[in-house]
């Protein structure tokens, strides 16, 4: 018995997969570099942190008694501060590379067009783009978010840290997640407006970077009643909600611009 035909909109999402086979690795190893250097931090430097701190509190004379081992590569609120910065600002790159690798280079070299004629609708075309990149983005960004949270949660006792801190709010929670279907929502409109891989480029990754900014600033100065999940929950929705006016934009220009009457499911 044959195997059944894969349907319209797998088989371009399958070779979206392979076009952009490169960037995948990429996004992977990067995730494993992340969520490595995570568990690093939880099994070997926070010990290492809580030893040094007992023995600053029992020696005598202080501060005579205590080692020199600061070393600024390997101090646990470095290494988490550096983290938290580079997973906070990776949806930068997801929207640089949505709206110039994903939609836009492929609108302004012809090949959506060439694509479009074999059977496959620009609206399926375009959703097997978002679904081929939305799952491996969501899931890579809530893993590296566990094992942030993890870390940060149990280890209060030596990291300095705030909550309201960006490095802190945006890697550790569902923000991340929101944030980077953001970047792949805006580059999607960026690209499919402009049908140009570098200035949609330019674009997606300054709106991102405005939204990052705007998401990520030190939210207890401005709500002082605010904790930890009210802000992480609504700023989730809200970017959330724009990244759906972003697909939903993306859809209908590009339905308009190719006289497409169906709707974009």
């Amino acid at each position: 018995m044959t195997a059944l035909a894969a349907s319209p909109t797998t088989r371009p999402r399958r070779a979206v997969l392979r076009l952009h086979r490169p960037a995948l690795i990429v996004w992977g190893a990067f995730l494993l570099l992340a969520v490595g250097d995570l568990v690093w931090v939880q099994l070997f430097r926070v010990p290492d942190t809580r030893a040094a701190h007992l023995v600053e509190m029992t020696c005598k004379p202080f501060p005579d008694c205590v080692p020199d081992t600061y070393f600024v590569l390997t101090d646990v609120n470095n290494i988490m501060n550096f983290t938290g910065d580079v997973l906070s600002y990776v949806s930068i790159a997801v929207a640089a590379w949505a709206g110039a690798a994903l939609i836009g280079r492929e609108l302004e070299n012809g090949t959506a067009r060439l694509a479009w004629t074999q059977s496959v609708t620009p609206a399926r075309w375009l959703t097997a783009k978002l679904t081929a990149a939305a799952l491996p983005l969501a899931a890579g960004t809530t893993l590296p978010a566990l094992a942030f949270a993890w870390v940060w949660t149990s280890d209060q006792d030596v990291l300095v840290g705030n909550w309201s801190y960006d490095r802190v709010l945006v890697p550790a929670g569902p923000l991340s997640v929101a944030l980077v279907l953001f970047a792949l929502a805006v580059g999607t409109l960026a690209g499919v407006a402009l049908g140009r891989a570098l200035p949609a480029l330019v674009v997606a990754a300054a709106v991102t970077y405005a939204a990052r900014y705007f998401f990520g600033q030190k939210w207890d100065n401005i709500w002082p009643t605010r904790r930890f999940w009210p802000v992480q929950l609504t700023a989730t929705g809200l970017l959330l909600a724009l990244a759906a006016l972003a697909l939903a934009a993306a859809f209908a220009l590009l339905a308009r611009r190719t006289n497409i009457k169906e709707p974009a499911v």
